[in-house]
């Protein structure tokens, strides 16, 4: 036969996909040797390494949440202490209004006052200057009256009761017109 023809009947005889049997139990069992040797040693570590890996995630959202609650917390706390503030602030804005007011009116009221002093003061210093020019023009115009009256009568009118008197009536006479004619 023909070694072609006898390679190619060897090659029907075994299957490429199918291993033989010796082979198929000898792999069988280092695959059951291997599994349990992984499943002894190496998955209780990987199992233990994953567990602690789930603490911590979970730890860490769980960290996360009550952080996220704190901050939620102070932010509130914030807010209210914002808002107190705001609120103290347009108080104490309001009473330096009703202070600043007051202060203005009670800065008027002493204007006020101090004008009409100064008003009553300068009306009692006129009264008191009228007086006093009145005093000595009735004397200046009394001596000049008296001088001419003496010039006129050729005497001399020094008694100085009876030219007080003298004067004084006709002062009188002529502020009596004075007021008539107003």
């Amino acid at each position: 036969m023909n070694p072609l023809v006898q390679l190619a009947a060897e090659a029907e005889k075994e299957n490429p996909l199918v291993p033989p049997i010796p082979e198929l139990i000898i792999g069988l069992i280092a695959f059951v040797i291997v599994f349990g040797f992984l499943a002894k040693k190496l998955l209780p570590n990987i199992n233990k390494v994953l567990e602690q890996r789930r603490e911590a995630i979970e730890g860490g959202i769980e960290k996360a949440e009550a952080a996220q609650t704190e901050a939620q917390s102070v932010l509130e706390q914030y807010k209210a202490q914002l808002a107190e503030a705001r609120h103290e602030a347009a108080r104490l804005r309001q009473e330096a209004q009703e202070q600043g007011a007051t202060l203005i009116a009670e800065m008027r009221a002493e204007g006020q006052r101090q004008r009409e002093e100064i008003i009553a003061a300068g009306h009692s210093q006129i009264e008191a200057d009228r007086k006093a020019a009145a005093s000595a023009l009735r004397q200046d115009v009394g001596k000049l009256a008296t001088d001419l009256a003496g010039k006129l009568v050729g005497e001399s009118l020094e008694d100085h009761a009876r030219q007080s008197r003298t004067i004084d009536r006709f002062l009188g006479e002529l502020e009596e017109k004075a007021e008539a004619a107003r």
